[in-house]
């Protein structure tokens, strides 16, 4: 009887291996969620997970001072990083990623204005630039992070109307380039959004381009509006196609009042002219 008990008990042993490796606790550097436990802070998860703390706050719309209650579950974003490259800036790399510059350099731990260098590691959020700007916690992300999905050209419109002064030249065309259109139109006019997107830059961009606007459209696919007397929107707004971004002016290399406007799709410039409705 002994034997049968003993044997009883070391098969129940066995039988509970399976049932405890399939509830064992989850890879936190891997985890997209985590359930607090007792006793654990913000900073100790965020080490663990190996995701910077900020990120974890804007992922889930923490307010100061960031108490976290045992049984909370948190979204823990995972992220990319990129390595800059000679000739890029954080305009240009916000561009490429479909996120504000903001939320960039919050997740480095820098200033708006600080420059990146080549050879510099960046990290690159994934959460949804309107967190920054009080919206709603977006939802958990996947477990693991691909590149930004292609799409086919969004249907776009003319921002303004007008004459246009100078059309896009190729980068190995004479003259060129000229990586997108000018278009004449008085001071003051309202610039329209060409599709529906996502404000991801707002304000002073580069010299040559004064006051800008660029919106994300989803896939790889932006549009940049530049020479802006005033912009009207800020970073993380969602537009709809049609609806006014900022008005005409001659900041940049304007002498005259007029639109800049540009279409890329993976940064690279296209001729707006075979994407625009005919006039």
């Amino acid at each position: 009887m002994r034997r049968l008990a003993g044997l009883g008990l070391a098969l129940a042993a066995l039988a509970a291996v399976p049932a405890m490796a399939q509830t064992a606790a989850p890879d936190p550097k891997t985890a997209t969620e985590h359930v607090v436990k007792p006793g654990e802070t913000l900073g100790g998860i965020a080490n663990r997970a190996e995701v910077p703390r900020v990120l974890i706050i804007e992922a889930n719309g923490l307010k100061p001072p960031y108490t976290l209650k045992a049984g909370q579950k948190l979204v823990i974003p995972r992220r990319r990083s990129h390595t800059v490259k000679e000739g890029e800036t954080g305009f240009s790399i916000a561009m490429d990623y479909g996120v504000p510059w903001s939320a960039i350099a919050a997740a480095n731990g820098m200033q708006l204005d600080s420059p990146v260098k080549t050879g510099q590691s960046l990290v690159i959020p994934t959460v949804s630039a309107g967190t920054r700007h009080g919206a709603s916690p977006p939802p958990a992300p996947a477990p693991t992070v691909k590149p930004v999905a292609d799409t086919p050209a969004p249907k776009f419109a003319w921002p303004v109307s007008g004459k246009v002064r100078r059309a896009f030249v190729d980068s190995k065309a004479k003259g060129g380039p000229h990586d997108g259109i000018d278009v004449l139109s008085p001071a003051g006019t309202a610039v329209r959004a060409s599709a529906a997107g996502e404000v991801i830059f707002a304000g002073q961009g580069p010299d040559d381009y004064g006051l800008t606007v660029i919106l994300f459209h989803g896939g790889r696919w932006t549009t940049t509006y530049s020479f802006l007397s005033r912009v009207t929107v800020k970073e993380g707004d969602k537009v709809r196609a049609g609806e006014r971004i900022g008005l005409v002016g001659d900041t940049g290399l304007a002498k005259e009042p007029q639109l800049h406007f540009e279409i890329r799709r993976n940064r690279v410039p296209l001729d707006p002219a075979k994407y625009l409705p005919g006039k």
